[in-house]
């Protein structure tokens, strides 16, 4: 997403083209896309980069959110799903997509309804896999019922816990891989935060745990999982990172980045042994209640179905 859209500037293709490629050669096995990327742009920013590399990688991208005639749509209609899955095969310039994620649950179609329409896909050869993102265990069950779902993907980091309210235990229950988006949570967890002066279109210059007065109550308590990090030899992003795939064999985690510094030190988080005893610190040390601010702006949480923590405040 970051190649295309939302944080920080854009970077030029040719930087991105590198970063691509780069996670391919350090055997990176996955990459993920979406419709909403960019407006179609990240689509076609793969398709000119890595799709002459195919064989190497898994490709997932996204439906039901997403930009037409320049506006943001959430539709999960069998009509939509369809139309944009054919829409990122064109974009991607291939004939099969690997997962297929619905994006965001249009709380207005049955779920029963949207999946069909991705079975339907995977008859037609289109794609291969049925993939849910920020959608609750209660939703997922009833995917699931229809067509077997291959993986969830949700916001999930030290600082983020929404699902170990119980969609984690449900993909664990289902045999479901969980994918954890923001792992790092979008930087503040990867030494990449000090203060709110993003860039113009920057998303976390809106979202309330990113800036005044919220930010340096948050950026407090990281600079003890800072300390935490440092005292281990590993780099915040790294604790993060080990964190999260430390939760289950059925985690993945997803981290995003322009960077191929930042990449590169990512991937150096398997090489990297952390002490038991740290990650269950970590596990302690971001309860919701210390965590200051929603997760996000109301129009954001509106199309969030992962379920709530005890006591946690929306915008």
């Amino acid at each position: 997403m970051n190649l295309s859209h939302a944080y920080d500037v854009t970077p030029p293709e040719a930087e991105a083209v590198a970063l691509l490629n780069t996670a391919l050669d350090l055997g990176v096995t996955m990459l993920d896309t979406a419709a909403l990327y960019g407006g179609g742009e990240n689509e076609k920013l793969l398709n000119r980069a890595v799709m002459h590399r195919r064989a190497e990688f898994t490709l997932a991208s996204k439906c039901v959110l997403d930009m037409i005639d320049g506006k943001r749509s959430l539709d999960g209609s069998a009509a939509a799903i369809t139309a944009s899955i054919d829409r990122s095969l064109a974009r991607l310039g291939t004939d099969h997509i690997d997962l297929m994620y619905l994006h965001r649950l249009d709380k207005a179609v049955p779920i029963e309804e949207s999946v069909g329409a991705l079975a339907r896909a995977i008859e037609a050869g289109k794609i291969g896999m049925v993939g849910l993102s920020e959608m609750s265990a209660e939703t997922i069950r009833r995917a699931h019922a229809v067509h077997p779902v291959a993986a969830v993907q949700s916001e999930y980091s030290p600082l983020v816990r929404n699902p170990e309210v119980a969609v984690l235990e449900t993909c664990r229950d289902l045999g479901i891989a969980f994918v954890a988006f923001s792992p790092v949570a979008r930087g503040m967890l990867a030494g990449a935060i000090r203060d709110d002066a993003y860039k113009p279109g920057d998303i976390r210059a809106t979202m309330p745990r990113f800036i005044a007065p919220q930010l340096a109550h948050n950026l407090d308590l990281v600079a003890a999982f800072d300390a935490a990090a440092a005292d281990v030899g590993a780099t915040p992003a790294q604790l993060a990172l080990a964190w999260v795939l430390s939760r289950g064999p059925h985690v993945i985690a997803l981290p995003g980045t322009r960077s191929i510094a930042h990449l590169e030190e990512d991937l150096a988080t398997l090489a990297t042994p952390i002490p038991a005893a740290t990650l269950a610190a970590v596990d302690a040390m971001f309860a919701i209640h210390e965590i200051a601010g929603p997760r996000y702006t109301a129009p954001m949480q509106a199309m969030i179905e992962t379920e709530l923590l005890p006591g946690e405040v929306l915008a």
